[in-house]
């Protein structure tokens, strides 16, 4: 199976900009090809966070300080 895909490396680890349909720890090959400025998204915080899927209280914003 060959599926292309766009992503953001963070300096340690790529990020898919959409979510794959495979189980997780599944082996992949990588090939890179870097895009071009006028190619390339802006990425903005709140996508990569939401990106992450990060379990959470609703309130874990607002009470960030209770959590920690």
């Amino acid at each position: 199976m060959t599926e292309k895909i766009t992503a953001v490396f963070d300096g340690k680890v790529f990020y898919p900009s959409e979510p794959l349909a495979l189980p997780a720890n599944t082996r992949v090959r990588l090939s890179i090809e870097v895009l071009p400025p006028e190619k390339q998204e802006s990425v903005s915080f709140l996508m990569t966070a939401r990106s992450l899927k990060l379990k959470a209280p609703a309130d874990w914003s607002t009470n960030i300080d209770k959590y920690l």
